[in-house]
């Protein structure tokens, strides 16, 4: 396909399979979060169908964390794609709130709904898709596809077999700056299930989760635990808090952003925590 005839063979032979999956489609909106695999879907349809029948669909709420913001915005430019921006609601729903295990269905079920309600007659979009890749489509915590499936949304990454690694290599060839970006899941998945979703909440980890990057910390995650913080960054990486200007730094900026508590997890990042142990005892 000679919209990715600069991209090696491996890599070109993924875009054609995620494009031809695409193809007939007119005008597609793809749910965009800045991620590398959405990224990587808006960059595949942009050059297959063409700027102007490819729009990124950015949702912007309380969930979203203020540096992903800016990144996908960054990342949009970065590939010259459309973006457009709209407000979602999912905390004004009470199942949301709840933060039960399906809590990420609730929330994606609004984002297509909005998208369906107000975006697509006002985009012309002929489809929806998002960035589910081969890896997601198996595993257990992934509610959210049950709200995509309900709307009918696609999923070329995941239809085309690309795995995340793959889905990595096709953002390495296409130059995109988040091609190693670590996973990073809603603001809400740091609070326990069964615990409500609140907006102060959401702002004292976005908070405090800024700090952790601010200071140098590839990813982080704080879970939020009432008046206590517990930090988690990569195992390679908990040795940084031996440095006491580090610890003290963080420790100041955590208190600031809301918890009288401080705590550092030694197991490290642990993606899915809180869904995993739900669905796997419940």
């Amino acid at each position: 396909m000679t919209a990715f005839a600069d991209l090696p063979d491996a890599e070109r032979a993924d875009a054609a399979a995620v494009a031809a999956l695409i193809a007939g489609v007119g005008r597609l909106g793809v749910a965009y979060s800045g991620g590398v695999d959405s990224a990587v879907l808006l960059a595949v349809a942009t050059r297959a169908l063409g700027r102007e029948n490819a729009v990124g669909l950015l949702a912007v709420s309380d969930s979203l964390a203020s540096d992903e913001h800016a990144l996908a915005r960054a990342t949009a430019e970065q590939m010259g794609a459309q973006l457009v921006e709209f407000a979602t609601h999912e905390g004004d729903n009470p199942a949301y709130r709840a933060n039960d295990a399906d809590r990420c269905f609730h929330c994606k079920d609004e984002l297509f709904t909005r998208i369906a309600d107000d975006i697509v007659v006002d985009h012309r979009l002929d489809a929806v898709a998002y960035g589910e890749n081969a890896d997601d489509a198996v595993r257990i915590d992934r509610p959210g596809a049950r709200a995509a499936t309900d709307h009918a949304v696609l999923r070329p990454l995941a239809d085309a077999g690309l795995t995340k690694p793959r889905v990595r290599a096709l953002a390495r060839a296409l130059g995109l700056a988040v091609a190693d970006k670590p996973a990073a899941p809603c603001l809400a998945s740091r609070i326990p299930h069964g615990q409500e979703v609140t907006p102060i909440k959401l702002r004292q980890v976005d908070d405090a989760e800024s700090a952790l990057r601010r200071h140098g910390f590839t990813d982080s995650r704080v879970r939020h635990h009432g008046d206590i913080a517990r930090i988690e960054v990569p195992v390679a990486e908990l040795a940084r808090f031996a440095d006491g200007g580090v610890r003290a730094a963080v420790l100041a900026e955590v208190r600031a952003a809301g918890f009288p508590y401080v705590t550092l997890d030694l197991a490290g990042i642990q993606s899915g925590a809180f869904t995993l142990q739900v669905l796997r005892h419940g």
